[in-house]
């Protein structure tokens, strides 16, 4: 693991765009740790308030924070206006990416002949590689992934153990597929006669932009007809869904647990937060977020913020929820005001007669 001075990071931050001074000694540093964890010859950081009283009992050797916020004694700090973006920074000068084994191209893969296969791609032992397959130069398949027929994959792609790619679906480049994820198995495509399902033969396929990242147990379905498609640069996290024929755009971010139903139309960066519900056939603008446990039963119009079930702009939502709450307190109140009332009636009878 690399040391670093802090003058080295805050330099290395700086070029990045994320301008960073130091205050404090500079110390020699070679890992990056949370301020619960860390220890002398670590570097940790702060951008959320609400951790500031680990903050005082950091051991920390420096921490990387925004001006105005004062470090314990004996602690340098990297001075920043996007702490979050330093860090991110000095993870990758400190620790790196992670490293994949260097297998080449294993003689135990089970790799079809008229599968073509890049430069410098490594195939681990136990893979497989179905007919006519097309991988790019610097790929990494692990062990138990199963490419079908006919699927093309980019350059510098890494499939790690037991990910699945249905026939004729296509990755572009760099895309990371995390382990038991399955991309173009069949949606939920079935018609309704005379008291039974049918099913609907999946002739479509499913399509992975460049740069995307998909988390671990995640499941893509082929389209119906034509194609299922995730933009470039979108990230999800962990077992998370996506419908038949649904368009995902760029540089979206799901958390886990979001499943979206197919046929649905996603714009350009949009964020869904954890265990979020979209129905389908619906269209959610760009630059819309979604809080977590939220049902998006119709269209969001683009630049929106919604919550709830069903969802709504997040504002009125909030305070619909807070009224949920306080709903036990106000059911008591009209039960205690109706009781009162009906004395008043009874005392007004008995002055009337």
């Amino acid at each position: 693991m690399p040391e670093k001075r802090l003058s080295e990071l805050c330099k290395i931050c700086s070029d990045h765009g994320f301008e960073t001074q130091l205050k404090g000694q500079d110390k020699t540093v070679h890992a990056v740790n949370t301020l619960e964890d860390a220890c002398e010859g670590e570097v940790s950081f702060l951008s959320n308030p609400k951790y500031i009283a680990s903050l005082a009992a950091t051991k920390a050797s420096a921490v990387v924070l925004k001006d105005g916020v004062e470090v314990p004694n004996g602690v340098s700090a990297l001075r920043c206006k996007d702490p979050y973006a330093a860090i991110t920074v000095a993870i990758i000068a400190l620790h790196g990416y992670r490293r994949h084994p260097q297998w080449g191209v294993s003689e135990r893969a089970n790799i079809e002949a008229s599968a073509k296969i890049g430069r410098d791609t490594h195939i681990a032992p136990g893979a497989t590689i179905a007919a006519d397959v097309e991988i790019g130069d610097g790929c990494t398949i692990y062990s138990g992934c199963y490419i079908a027929d006919r699927v093309r994959i980019g350059h510098e792609c890494v499939l790690y153990p037991n990910v699945v790619v249905y026939d004729d679906c296509v990755l572009g480049h760099r895309v990371t597929i995390h382990s038991g994820t399955v991309i173009g198995e069949d949606g939920l495509g079935y018609a309704p006669h005379d008291g039974r399902w049918i099913k609907i033969p999946q002739a479509g396929y499913a399509v992975i932009g460049d740069d995307v990242e998909i988390g671990a147990n995640c499941s893509i379905d082929r389209a119906t007809l034509g194609k299922t498609e995730i933009g470039s640069g979108t990230k999800f996290g962990n077992v998370v869904v996506i419908g038949h024929g649904t368009k995902v755009g760029p540089d979206c971010m799901f958390v886990g647990l979001v499943g979206v139903a197919g046929s649905a139309k996603i714009g350009k960066h949009v964020t869904i937060a954890g265990q979020t519900g979209v129905a389908g056939h619906i269209t959610i603008g760009d630059n819309v977020s979604v809080a977590g446990q939220s049902a998006v039963h119709s269209d969001v119009e683009a630049g929106m913020k919604i919550l709830g079930s069903p969802a709504g702009e997040i504002g009125p939502a909030r305070r619909s929820l807070i009224a949920m709450h306080k709903l036990p307190d106000w059911i008591k109140r009209v039960k205690q005001l109706e009781k009162e009332l009906a004395q008043l009636r009874e005392l007004v009878k008995e002055t009337d007669a």
